[in-house]
């Protein structure tokens, strides 16, 4: 902190009071060289304070120029950035014109291409239209064509059907007649086996009742004859 004029010569006007006050014992020769020594090393240091400052002064004043110095380089760059952005902004300028002309000319270009287009389209409409009614036409004169190939077709096979329903009906009726004609020679056939089968049943088991009435017969005979033997032979 520096220190003003006024208080430069405060402290030149008190100091001696004050020093007086702090070395109340020593002689008043010594106290007054030693009073003039500090006031040479005041007077010293406050020189020494002096030019401090001054030299502090003159480097911020030096670093001062160089700030405006660096400022009016700065300033001169700004310039520069904007007069090229002034020609960037002419120059894009210019090529927007063009692009819009270009634009303008690409689609006047293309509103006529499509209009071309459509013309076409409606001609291809306009044809296909005339095509596919023609087309119809033909379709439904061969449909009716085929209908009527289908009718006649339909007619002659509900002909034939008719005829061989007819033919069936009479061989069905034929062959019923003679399947129950066959049916009735073959059931009466079986029934003269039948009868004949029974007959012979019959045959067999009277043969086989006077075959086991023999067999009685012979058995107690022989049964007779055996105990009768017996008899004999232990009297």
């Amino acid at each position: 902190m520096a220190l003003a004029e006024e208080d430069i010569q405060f402290i030149k006007d008190h100091l001696a009071v004050w020093l007086a006050e702090q070395s109340l014992g020593k002689p008043p020769a010594v106290y007054e060289i030693e009073l003039r020594e500090r006031m040479v090393r005041v007077e010293e240091e406050l020189r020494h304070q002096r030019e401090l400052m001054r030299e502090g002064f003159a480097q911020i004043d030096k670093r001062l120029e160089q700030v405006d110095k660096r400022f009016e380089q700065v300033d001169k760059r700004f310039e520069q950035v904007d007069q090229r952005f002034e020609e960037t902004q002419a120059f894009m300028e210019k090529r927007f014109a063009q692009v819009d002309k270009r634009f303008e000319e690409t689609q006047a270009f293309m509103e006529k291409r499509f209009a071309q287009v459509d013309k076409r389209f409606e001609d291809m409409q306009t044809a296909m239209g005339k095509r596919f009614e023609d087309a119809q036409a033909a379709m439904d004169k061969r449909f009716a064509q085929v209908d009527k190939r289908f009718e006649d077709i339909q007619a002659s096979a509900d002909k034939r059907f008719e005829s061989m329903q007819t033919s069936m009906d009479k061989r069905f009726e034929e062959m019923q007649t003679s399947m129950d004609k066959r049916f009735w020679d073959m059931q009466s056939y079986m029934d003269k086996r039948f009868d004949a089968g029974q007959q012979d049943i019959r045959e067999l088991q009277q043969r086989m009742d006077r075959f086991l009435v023999w067999s009685f017969g012979t058995t107690v005979a022989v049964g007779g004859l055996v105990v009768t033997l017996i008899k004999f032979w232990n009297p």
